[in-house]
């Protein structure tokens, strides 16, 4: 029997014997706070975007604890010949951006976690402007997904995954060997927002907690002191 949110048993192998050992020789691991990590029902994880390999490296992390991550993906991935079939089958969910069809993700995040999925959400929707690395201003999707279906929003901080490929690069530094560090936090708050409208300024300040959450959480993996503003979005993201 499919255990709930995972793929079929054969996409889990093809996945795991592509990742581990990737993850395995890439990088050292620090993984902590995964007792915090709910093993089973419906769950958002969020969590700061640093490069194109976080994904992957958090998805070890997951797995490793007893999680699959549901993640969401750009929706031309899955056009891509090969890729696209294998990004499908691993149950990730297609993200549409600036069209008509942007709600139907958290349409589909909504029903996965109905069905019990670990979902991982990156507010910001994409990798992180902020010279120094730390989260920037989010949006509002993860925010909206949390309080629609009442799940938990599980803050998840990493560092490292940048010192190896950062945003934008194309070759990774392997050498001398990284440090993939994690920390989970607690549940994010948001009893005060339950039962009351989805309106705009509910869902900007629900984000601001979670990107708080996050961000509280990074300053205690990195050992520093995070911005008291959040770095701004660029305009065109």
């Amino acid at each position: 029997m499919r255990r709930p949110g995972w793929p079929s048993r054969f996409w889990v192998a093809v996945a795991v014997t592509i990742v581990k050992p990737i993850s395995w020789l890439l990088v050292r691991k620090d993984w902590r706070g995964v007792e915090r990590l709910p093993r089973t029902g419906g769950v958002i994880l969020a969590t700061n975007h640093l490069s194109w390999l976080d994904p992957v490296l958090l998805a070890h992390y997951l797995y490793n604890n007893g999680r699959w991550p549901t993640i969401l993906a750009k929706s031309g991935l899955f056009s891509v010949p090969v890729l696209g079939h294998m990004v499908r089958e691993l149950r990730a969910i297609p993200v549409y951006r600036g069209s008509a069809d942007a709600a139907r993700s958290l349409a589909e995040s909504e029903r996965r976690i109905a069905e019990g999925a670990c979902v991982l959400f990156y507010p910001e929707g994409t990798c992180t402007r902020d010279p120094e690395f730390w989260p920037m201003e989010g949006k509002t999707g993860a925010a909206r997904l949390a309080l629609a279906t009442g799940a938990p929003v599980i803050p998840v901080a990493h560092w490292g995954a940048q010192e190896i490929l950062p945003y934008g690069g194309k070759r990774p530094s392997l050498w001398p060997r990284k440090t993939f560090r994690v920390l989970t936090g607690p549940p994010v708050d948001l009893s005060k927002y339950e039962g009351r409208p989805l309106h705009a300024d509910v869902l900007r300040e629900a984000t601001a907690d979670i990107m708080a959450a996050i961000t509280a959480q990074l300053a205690e993996l990195r050992g520093e002191k995070a911005p008291e503003t959040p770095f701004k979005r660029p305009a065109d993201n």
